[in-house]
């Protein structure tokens, strides 16, 4: 696959997956286990097959490290989808994990003893500022519909909305620490991609007998949906639960965007990986304002307008630019 096709399967698949995650949480909001476990074992089987031919290819990093990465990679996850059952709307949701960068740098920080120069800490100043102000944006829109009155767990709907956050940071935090953890193993023993998504995957099958309480229940309220009316015309199609065809859709779509993703980073430079992400985040935000009608306020646009030009600021865009410009000046002379 070429970098052009890694790129456009990117947005299809990245894109394509916020649109059925979307249309899952709302109607079945503390879906997100149920969901983490179709993906993980929809790529486990795939993987599987032509990843390690059938168990026959011997892996390059050993079982023991990759372990290390699946217990964080299987809290990262299951913690991202468990925030939607706190009143985390999708824009702060995808919003918020855009602040990586943030993390990512405080953790090599600490961890590596990592310096940087004043364009990456102000970059990270406009990301953490874009971040605080969609957050309290989001805050201030949050309307508790109890009129003041206590859930039935005892738990306002500010507070659960403040747990939300709580999940999205820590998780953020854990995903830092993750992704220095991965950068070492591959100085270590080179760079496999499709090895590591594959076993990431795999060995996080078993995590998902903890949440087993939590999928079979989603399973039964996916089951009693009613069908789309829109496919009662296909015969294979007619009678099979909304939710269900949601799930598949979000799996198969889940898997296009992170292979793709994977292929991209063989293809290109981090320059063009990191520009294809940032710009796949921010249309699937507009998307999702638009189409879902999710409340967007000038304090949200201010807010990612900071996150997504503190990325492109952090990754040194207009110097990359300048570089590749100037190289092709020389060339030509």
């Amino acid at each position: 696959m070429g970098a052009a096709a890694a790129v456009f399967l990117v947005f299809l698949g990245c894109c394509s997956n916020v649109i059925f995650l979307e249309l899952l949480v709302k109607n079945e909001p503390g879906s997100g286990n149920i969901i983490t476990c179709a993906q993980f074992v929809f790529i486990a089987i795939e993987g599987y097959i032509f990843t390690s031919d059938f168990g026959r290819k011997k892996n390059v990093i050993p079982i023991k490290d990759y372990m290390v990465l699946v217990i964080m990679f299987f809290i990262v996850n299951v913690t991202n989808n468990l925030a939607f059952g706190f009143k985390i709307s999708m824009p702060l949701h995808m919003i918020f994990r855009s602040g990586g960068l943030i993390a990512n740098m405080i953790m090599a920080i600490i961890v590596l003893g990592r310096r940087y120069t004043f364009s990456k800490y102000l970059s990270v100043a406009m990301i953490t500022m874009g971040t605080a102000i969609c957050t309290f944006a989001s805050a201030e829109n949050l309307k508790d519909t109890d009129e003041g009155e206590e859930m039935a767990e005892g738990i306002s709907s500010f507070m659960t909305w403040l747990l939300g956050i709580g999940l999205l940071t820590f998780a953020l935090f854990l995903s830092a620490r993750m992704g220095i953890f991965q950068e070492v193993l591959y100085s270590q023993y080179g760079k496999h991609p499709r090895e590591a998504l594959y076993y990431i995957h795999m060995l996080s099958l078993p995590g998902f007998l903890l949440t087993s309480g939590s999928i079979i229940e989603h399973a039964i309220k996916y089951s009693s949906s009613e069908p789309l009316h829109a496919l009662q015309d296909i015969p294979v199609l007619d009678g099979i639960p909304k939710l269900w065809i949601f799930l598949v859709g979000n799996m198969l779509t889940q898997y296009v965007c992170i292979s793709s993703v994977f292929t991209l980073t063989s293809e290109c430079t981090s320059l063009t990986v990191t520009l294809v992400l940032t710009l796949r985040k921010f249309l699937s935000l507009i998307f999702s304002i638009i189409y879902f009608m999710n409340p967007f306020t000038l304090y949200h646009w201010i807010g990612a307008l900071l996150v997504f030009s503190g990325t492109l600021l952090f990754t040194d865009f207009i110097g990359k630019v300048r570089e590749a410009f100037g190289k092709s000046t020389v060339k030509e002379e």
